[in-house]
Protein backbone atom coordinates (compact mmCIF):
# COMPACT_ATOMS: atom_id res chain seq x y z
CA UNK A 1 0.00 0.00 0.00
CA UNK A 2 1.22 3.50 -0.79
CA UNK A 3 1.86 5.90 2.05
CA UNK A 4 -0.39 8.86 2.78
CA UNK A 5 2.34 11.39 1.92
CA UNK A 6 6.10 11.80 1.83
CA UNK A 7 6.20 12.98 5.45
CA UNK A 8 5.69 9.42 6.66
CA UNK A 9 8.92 8.12 5.12
CA UNK A 10 11.32 10.97 5.92
CA UNK A 11 14.74 10.12 7.27
CA UNK A 12 15.32 11.05 10.93
CA UNK A 13 17.61 13.87 9.81
CA UNK A 14 15.01 15.25 7.39
CA UNK A 15 12.29 15.08 10.05
CA UNK A 16 14.53 16.87 12.56
CA UNK A 17 15.39 19.57 10.01
CA UNK A 18 11.73 20.15 9.18
CA UNK A 19 10.89 20.33 12.89
CA UNK A 20 13.65 22.87 13.47
CA UNK A 21 11.86 25.12 10.96
CA UNK A 22 8.25 24.57 12.05
CA UNK A 23 8.48 24.29 15.85
CA UNK A 24 9.83 27.82 16.54
CA UNK A 25 6.95 29.30 14.54
CA UNK A 26 4.48 27.25 16.58
CA UNK A 27 6.03 28.41 19.86
CA UNK A 28 5.69 32.01 18.67
CA UNK A 29 2.00 31.44 17.83
CA UNK A 30 1.40 30.01 21.30
CA UNK A 31 3.20 32.95 22.94
CA UNK A 32 0.82 35.31 21.16
CA UNK A 33 -2.26 33.66 22.72
CA UNK A 34 -3.58 34.95 26.06
CA UNK A 35 -3.74 31.41 27.41
CA UNK A 36 -0.05 30.58 27.00
CA UNK A 37 1.59 34.01 27.01
CA UNK A 38 2.49 33.89 30.71
CA UNK A 39 3.77 30.29 30.72
CA UNK A 40 5.98 30.97 27.68
CA UNK A 41 7.10 34.46 28.66
CA UNK A 42 10.82 34.95 28.15
CA UNK A 43 11.18 31.96 25.85
CA UNK A 44 13.06 32.65 22.63
CA UNK A 45 11.15 30.62 20.01
CA UNK A 46 14.26 30.37 17.84
CA UNK A 47 15.92 28.21 20.52
CA UNK A 48 13.09 25.62 20.61
CA UNK A 49 14.00 23.52 17.60
CA UNK A 50 13.42 19.97 18.81
CA UNK A 51 12.15 17.67 21.54
CA UNK A 52 15.18 18.19 23.79
CA UNK A 53 14.66 21.96 23.89
CA UNK A 54 10.89 21.52 24.12
CA UNK A 55 11.35 19.55 27.36
CA UNK A 56 12.51 22.74 29.09
CA UNK A 57 9.08 24.33 28.71
CA UNK A 58 6.26 23.94 31.26
CA UNK A 59 3.58 21.28 30.86
CA UNK A 60 0.00 22.37 30.17
CA UNK A 61 -2.57 20.22 31.97
CA UNK A 62 -6.19 19.81 30.98
CA UNK A 63 -7.28 21.07 34.41
CA UNK A 64 -5.61 24.41 33.60
CA UNK A 65 -7.39 24.48 30.26
CA UNK A 66 -10.75 23.89 31.95
CA UNK A 67 -10.10 26.67 34.46
CA UNK A 68 -9.01 29.05 31.70
CA UNK A 69 -12.15 28.30 29.70
CA UNK A 70 -14.28 29.09 32.73
CA UNK A 71 -12.58 32.47 33.00
CA UNK A 72 -12.39 33.24 29.27
CA UNK A 73 -15.16 31.37 27.45
CA UNK A 74 -15.25 29.34 25.38
CA UNK A 75 -11.63 28.42 24.44
CA UNK A 76 -9.69 29.93 27.34
CA UNK A 77 -7.48 32.08 25.14
CA UNK A 78 -5.55 29.10 23.75
CA UNK A 79 -6.59 29.36 20.10
CA UNK A 80 -4.49 31.34 17.62
CA UNK A 81 -7.51 31.70 15.33
CA UNK A 82 -10.56 33.79 16.20
CA UNK A 83 -13.62 31.79 17.24
CA UNK A 84 -15.65 33.27 14.37
CA UNK A 85 -13.22 31.72 11.88
CA UNK A 86 -13.73 28.17 13.17
CA UNK A 87 -16.52 26.26 11.46
CA UNK A 88 -17.29 24.27 14.62
CA UNK A 89 -17.00 24.47 18.38
CA UNK A 90 -17.69 21.35 20.45
CA UNK A 91 -18.53 20.54 24.06
CA UNK A 92 -16.97 17.47 25.64
CA UNK A 93 -17.67 16.17 29.17
CA UNK A 94 -16.17 18.41 31.82
CA UNK A 95 -17.44 20.57 30.22
CA UNK A 96 -14.53 21.47 28.00
CA UNK A 97 -14.77 23.14 24.61
CA UNK A 98 -12.75 22.38 21.49
CA UNK A 99 -12.62 24.12 18.11
CA UNK A 100 -12.90 22.40 14.74
CA UNK A 101 -12.46 23.20 11.10
CA UNK A 102 -13.60 21.68 7.82
CA UNK A 103 -10.19 22.16 6.17
CA UNK A 104 -8.59 19.11 4.54
CA UNK A 105 -7.75 16.50 7.20
CA UNK A 106 -7.72 19.12 9.96
CA UNK A 107 -7.57 16.49 12.73
CA UNK A 108 -5.12 14.38 10.64
CA UNK A 109 -7.17 11.20 11.00
CA UNK A 110 -7.17 10.75 7.23
CA UNK A 111 -3.67 9.37 7.71
CA UNK A 112 -5.15 6.68 9.97
CA UNK A 113 -7.95 5.74 7.57
CA UNK A 114 -5.48 5.53 4.69
CA UNK A 115 -3.25 3.20 6.72
CA UNK A 116 -6.31 1.03 7.41
CA UNK A 117 -6.92 0.67 3.68
CA UNK A 118 -9.97 2.93 3.48
CA UNK A 119 -10.26 5.27 0.50
CA UNK A 120 -12.20 6.18 -2.61
CA UNK A 121 -14.97 3.68 -3.30
CA UNK A 122 -15.51 2.87 0.38
CA UNK A 123 -18.68 3.77 2.27
CA UNK A 124 -17.89 4.49 5.92
CA UNK A 125 -20.63 3.96 8.50
CA UNK A 126 -19.59 6.63 11.00
CA UNK A 127 -20.97 5.57 14.37
CA UNK A 128 -19.15 8.18 16.41
CA UNK A 129 -21.40 10.76 18.02
CA UNK A 130 -22.25 13.94 16.14
CA UNK A 131 -24.00 15.42 19.20
CA UNK A 132 -21.96 18.15 20.93
CA UNK A 133 -18.73 16.10 21.01
CA UNK A 134 -16.29 16.27 18.05
CA UNK A 135 -15.70 12.56 17.34
CA UNK A 136 -18.31 12.28 14.57
CA UNK A 137 -16.97 15.29 12.70
CA UNK A 138 -13.36 14.20 13.25
CA UNK A 139 -13.96 10.93 11.41
CA UNK A 140 -16.18 12.54 8.80
CA UNK A 141 -13.36 14.96 8.04
CA UNK A 142 -10.96 12.01 7.80
CA UNK A 143 -13.20 10.03 5.44
CA UNK A 144 -13.52 13.06 3.16
CA UNK A 145 -9.74 13.43 3.16
CA UNK A 146 -9.30 9.91 1.71
CA UNK A 147 -12.21 10.24 -0.72
CA UNK A 148 -14.61 7.85 1.00
CA UNK A 149 -18.39 8.30 1.20
CA UNK A 150 -19.88 8.75 4.69
CA UNK A 151 -23.06 7.45 6.27
CA UNK A 152 -23.40 9.77 9.31
CA UNK A 153 -24.96 7.09 11.49
CA UNK A 154 -24.12 8.36 14.97
CA UNK A 155 -24.76 6.19 18.01
CA UNK A 156 -27.60 3.86 18.97
CA UNK A 157 -30.66 2.74 16.96
CA UNK A 158 -29.16 -0.67 16.19
CA UNK A 159 -31.95 -1.90 13.92
CA UNK A 160 -31.70 1.20 11.73
CA UNK A 161 -27.91 0.85 11.68
CA UNK A 162 -28.23 -2.72 10.38
CA UNK A 163 -30.82 -1.73 7.78
CA UNK A 164 -28.72 1.18 6.51
CA UNK A 165 -25.52 -0.89 6.41
CA UNK A 166 -27.30 -3.52 4.31
CA UNK A 167 -29.23 -1.19 2.02
CA UNK A 168 -26.35 1.19 1.31
CA UNK A 169 -23.68 -1.50 1.32
CA UNK A 170 -21.30 0.11 3.78
CA UNK A 171 -17.82 -1.35 3.54
CA UNK A 172 -16.17 0.18 6.59
CA UNK A 173 -17.11 1.01 10.17
CA UNK A 174 -15.87 3.92 12.29
CA UNK A 175 -16.81 4.08 15.95
CA UNK A 176 -16.07 2.74 19.40
CA UNK A 177 -14.74 -0.84 19.52
CA UNK A 178 -17.81 -2.34 21.22
CA UNK A 179 -20.61 -0.98 19.05
CA UNK A 180 -19.59 -2.78 15.88
CA UNK A 181 -20.21 -6.08 17.65
CA UNK A 182 -23.70 -4.90 18.59
CA UNK A 183 -24.44 -4.17 14.93
CA UNK A 184 -22.97 -7.45 13.69
CA UNK A 185 -24.81 -9.52 16.28
CA UNK A 186 -28.14 -7.87 15.46
CA UNK A 187 -27.56 -8.43 11.73
CA UNK A 188 -26.83 -12.10 12.41
CA UNK A 189 -30.02 -12.43 14.46
CA UNK A 190 -31.99 -11.03 11.53
CA UNK A 191 -30.22 -13.16 8.94
CA UNK A 192 -28.77 -10.08 7.23
CA UNK A 193 -25.36 -10.17 5.55
CA UNK A 194 -23.27 -7.02 5.73
CA UNK A 195 -20.32 -6.00 3.54
CA UNK A 196 -18.15 -4.42 6.26
CA UNK A 197 -14.55 -5.63 5.91
CA UNK A 198 -12.62 -2.86 7.69
CA UNK A 199 -13.13 -1.10 10.99
CA UNK A 200 -11.35 1.95 12.38
CA UNK A 201 -11.98 2.42 16.07
CA UNK A 202 -11.15 4.73 18.95
CA UNK A 203 -12.68 6.16 22.09
CA UNK A 204 -11.97 3.05 24.15
CA UNK A 205 -9.69 0.06 24.46
CA UNK A 206 -9.74 -2.54 21.68
CA UNK A 207 -9.42 -5.79 23.60
CA UNK A 208 -7.54 -8.63 21.84
CA UNK A 209 -10.49 -11.01 22.13
CA UNK A 210 -12.76 -8.52 20.39
CA UNK A 211 -10.25 -7.87 17.60
CA UNK A 212 -9.95 -11.63 17.12
CA UNK A 213 -13.72 -12.00 16.90
CA UNK A 214 -13.87 -9.34 14.20
CA UNK A 215 -11.07 -11.09 12.29
CA UNK A 216 -13.06 -14.33 12.40
CA UNK A 217 -15.92 -12.41 10.78
CA UNK A 218 -13.63 -11.18 7.99
CA UNK A 219 -13.13 -7.67 9.38
CA UNK A 220 -9.70 -6.11 9.87
CA UNK A 221 -9.97 -3.79 12.87
CA UNK A 222 -7.36 -1.13 13.62
CA UNK A 223 -7.29 1.55 16.28
CA UNK A 224 -5.99 5.04 16.72
CA UNK A 225 -5.04 7.15 19.70
CA UNK A 226 -6.61 10.59 19.30
CA UNK A 227 -8.13 13.29 21.49
CA UNK A 228 -10.60 16.09 20.89
CA UNK A 229 -7.97 18.71 21.76
CA UNK A 230 -5.09 17.34 19.70
CA UNK A 231 -6.57 15.25 16.90
CA UNK A 232 -4.64 12.16 15.85
CA UNK A 233 -1.66 11.38 18.09
CA UNK A 234 -0.73 7.89 16.87
CA UNK A 235 -2.31 5.03 14.98
CA UNK A 236 -1.83 1.39 14.10
CA UNK A 237 -0.37 0.50 10.71
CA UNK A 238 -0.45 -2.71 8.66
CA UNK A 239 2.27 -5.29 9.15
CA UNK A 240 3.73 -7.54 6.43
CA UNK A 241 0.72 -9.89 6.56
CA UNK A 242 -1.82 -7.07 6.41
CA UNK A 243 -2.81 -7.32 10.07
CA UNK A 244 -1.93 -4.45 12.41
CA UNK A 245 1.74 -4.28 13.34
CA UNK A 246 2.92 -3.94 16.93
CA UNK A 247 2.46 -0.55 18.55
CA UNK A 248 1.35 2.72 16.99
CA UNK A 249 3.21 5.14 14.73
CA UNK A 250 3.17 8.75 15.96
CA UNK A 251 1.35 11.19 13.68
CA UNK A 252 3.42 13.61 11.61
CA UNK A 253 1.53 16.65 12.95
CA UNK A 254 2.49 16.26 16.61
CA UNK A 255 5.53 15.85 18.84
CA UNK A 256 5.09 13.16 21.50
CA UNK A 257 7.08 12.99 24.72
CA UNK A 258 6.79 10.33 27.41
CA UNK A 259 7.36 11.94 30.82
CA UNK A 260 7.35 10.90 34.43
CA UNK A 261 3.72 11.32 35.65
CA UNK A 262 3.18 14.56 37.51
CA UNK A 263 6.31 16.13 36.00
CA UNK A 264 7.52 17.30 32.62
CA UNK A 265 10.69 15.21 32.73
CA UNK A 266 11.14 12.76 29.84
CA UNK A 267 11.71 9.12 30.82
CA UNK A 268 14.14 6.76 29.09
CA UNK A 269 12.83 5.02 25.98
CA UNK A 270 10.83 1.94 26.91
CA UNK A 271 9.85 3.23 30.36
CA UNK A 272 6.14 3.79 30.91
CA UNK A 273 5.17 7.39 31.51
CA UNK A 274 2.61 10.07 30.75
CA UNK A 275 2.00 11.11 27.15
CA UNK A 276 2.70 14.82 26.58
CA UNK A 277 1.89 16.19 23.14
CA UNK A 278 2.79 19.37 21.28
CA UNK A 279 0.60 19.93 18.25
CA UNK A 280 1.83 21.66 15.11
CA UNK A 281 -1.73 22.74 14.22
CA UNK A 282 -1.43 26.53 13.66
CA UNK A 283 -5.08 27.17 14.64
CA UNK A 284 -4.80 25.62 18.10
CA UNK A 285 -1.13 25.59 19.21
CA UNK A 286 -1.17 23.58 22.43
CA UNK A 287 2.40 23.25 23.73
CA UNK A 288 3.37 20.24 25.91
CA UNK A 289 -0.25 19.28 26.57
CA UNK A 290 -0.42 16.52 29.19
CA UNK A 291 -2.98 13.91 28.15
CA UNK A 292 -3.14 11.99 31.44
CA UNK A 293 -2.57 8.78 29.44
CA UNK A 294 0.24 6.28 29.92
CA UNK A 295 2.39 4.80 27.18
CA UNK A 296 6.00 4.00 26.32
CA UNK A 297 8.30 4.38 23.34
CA UNK A 298 8.54 1.20 21.28
CA UNK A 299 12.09 0.74 19.92
CA UNK A 300 12.82 0.16 16.28
CA UNK A 301 11.10 1.16 13.07
CA UNK A 302 7.72 0.02 11.81
CA UNK A 303 7.89 -2.80 9.22
CA UNK A 304 5.50 -0.81 7.00
CA UNK A 305 8.15 1.73 6.02
CA UNK A 306 6.89 4.63 8.14
CA UNK A 307 9.83 6.12 9.97
CA UNK A 308 8.38 8.17 12.82
CA UNK A 309 8.62 7.17 16.48
CA UNK A 310 6.39 4.34 17.68
CA UNK A 311 4.62 4.07 21.02
CA UNK A 312 3.06 1.03 22.62
CA UNK A 313 -0.41 2.54 22.49
CA UNK A 314 -2.72 3.43 25.34
CA UNK A 315 -1.58 1.74 28.59
CA UNK A 316 -3.95 3.27 31.14
CA UNK A 317 -4.29 6.59 32.92
CA UNK A 318 -1.68 8.54 34.85
CA UNK A 319 -4.54 9.76 37.03
CA UNK A 320 -7.84 8.12 37.97
CA UNK A 321 -9.75 9.52 35.01
CA UNK A 322 -11.06 6.47 33.15
CA UNK A 323 -12.75 5.97 29.80
CA UNK A 324 -15.88 3.80 30.05
CA UNK A 325 -18.08 3.09 27.03
CA UNK A 326 -16.09 5.70 25.12
CA UNK A 327 -16.68 8.48 27.67
CA UNK A 328 -14.25 9.85 30.27
CA UNK A 329 -15.32 9.60 33.91
CA UNK A 330 -13.34 12.00 36.10
CA UNK A 331 -12.84 12.11 39.88
CA UNK A 332 -14.51 15.53 40.06
CA UNK A 333 -17.69 14.00 38.57
CA UNK A 334 -17.76 11.38 41.33
CA UNK A 335 -17.30 14.17 43.89
CA UNK A 336 -20.27 15.97 42.34
CA UNK A 337 -22.40 12.85 42.77
CA UNK A 338 -21.49 12.61 46.46
CA UNK A 339 -22.16 16.32 47.03
CA UNK A 340 -25.68 16.04 45.67
CA UNK A 341 -26.85 13.74 48.47
CA UNK A 342 -26.15 14.51 52.13
CA UNK A 343 -26.61 10.86 53.11
CA UNK A 344 -23.80 9.64 50.82
CA UNK A 345 -20.50 9.24 52.66
CA UNK A 346 -18.33 8.10 49.75
CA UNK A 347 -18.69 6.67 46.25
CA UNK A 348 -16.53 4.52 44.02
CA UNK A 349 -16.94 3.89 40.27
CA UNK A 350 -15.81 0.46 39.08
CA UNK A 351 -15.20 -0.31 35.40
CA UNK A 352 -15.48 -3.96 34.37
CA UNK A 353 -16.02 -6.03 31.25
CA UNK A 354 -19.18 -8.09 30.80
CA UNK A 355 -18.61 -10.23 27.74
CA UNK A 356 -17.18 -7.83 25.16
CA UNK A 357 -18.86 -4.72 26.58
CA UNK A 358 -17.83 -2.14 29.17
CA UNK A 359 -19.92 -2.15 32.34
CA UNK A 360 -19.98 0.43 35.12
CA UNK A 361 -20.93 -0.12 38.75
CA UNK A 362 -21.27 2.81 41.15
CA UNK A 363 -20.76 1.76 44.76
CA UNK A 364 -22.27 4.23 47.21
CA UNK A 365 -21.72 4.32 50.96
CA UNK A 366 -25.10 5.18 52.50
CA UNK A 367 -27.63 3.92 54.99
CA UNK A 368 -30.34 4.27 52.36
CA UNK A 369 -31.83 1.05 51.03
CA UNK A 370 -33.13 1.90 47.55
CA UNK A 371 -30.51 2.22 44.77
CA UNK A 372 -33.12 3.70 42.44
CA UNK A 373 -32.88 6.90 44.48
CA UNK A 374 -29.51 7.61 42.87
CA UNK A 375 -29.95 6.41 39.28
CA UNK A 376 -30.87 9.86 37.94
CA UNK A 377 -27.95 11.53 39.73
CA UNK A 378 -25.52 8.94 38.39
CA UNK A 379 -26.69 9.59 34.84
CA UNK A 380 -26.63 13.36 35.33
CA UNK A 381 -23.13 13.55 36.85
CA UNK A 382 -21.31 10.69 35.11
CA UNK A 383 -23.19 10.92 31.78
CA UNK A 384 -23.46 7.11 31.70
CA UNK A 385 -25.93 4.53 32.89
CA UNK A 386 -24.57 2.02 35.37
CA UNK A 387 -25.54 -0.37 38.11
CA UNK A 388 -25.89 1.33 41.51
CA UNK A 389 -24.80 -0.78 44.49
CA UNK A 390 -25.38 0.47 48.04
CA UNK A 391 -22.88 -0.47 50.75
CA UNK A 392 -22.70 0.44 54.47
CA UNK A 393 -20.72 3.54 55.49
CA UNK A 394 -17.05 2.74 56.07
CA UNK A 395 -17.02 -0.38 53.90
CA UNK A 396 -15.24 0.98 50.80
CA UNK A 397 -11.43 0.62 50.80
CA UNK A 398 -9.57 3.53 52.37
CA UNK A 399 -7.09 3.86 49.48
CA UNK A 400 -8.03 7.22 48.03
CA UNK A 401 -9.52 5.74 44.87
CA UNK A 402 -12.85 6.97 43.58
CA UNK A 403 -12.51 5.28 40.16
CA UNK A 404 -11.24 1.71 39.84
CA UNK A 405 -10.57 0.08 36.49
CA UNK A 406 -10.80 -3.71 36.85
CA UNK A 407 -10.54 -4.42 33.11
CA UNK A 408 -7.60 -6.44 31.83
CA UNK A 409 -5.68 -4.97 28.90
CA UNK A 410 -3.54 -8.06 28.24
Amino acid sequence: MSHYDDLETRTPDARAADLARTLPAQIARAQATPGQAEALAGVDPATITGAEALARLPVLRKSALVAAQAAMAPLGGYAATRLAEFEHVFQSPGPIYEPGRTAHDWWRLGRFLHAAGIGRGDIVQNCFSYHLVPAGMMFENAARAVGATVLPAGVGQTDLQVRAAHDIGTTAYAGTPDFLKVILDRAAEQGITLKITRAVVGGGALFPSLRAEYAERGITCTQCYATADLGNIAHEVPGPDGTPAEGMVVDEGVIVEIVRPGTGDPVPDGEVGEVVVTTLNPDYPLIRFATGDLSAVLPGASPCGRTNMRIKGWMGRADQTTKIKGMFVRPEQVADLVARHAEIARARVIARREGEMDAMTVMIETRAGNPDLYAASVMDTLKLRGKVELVPPGSLPNDGKVIEDQRSYD
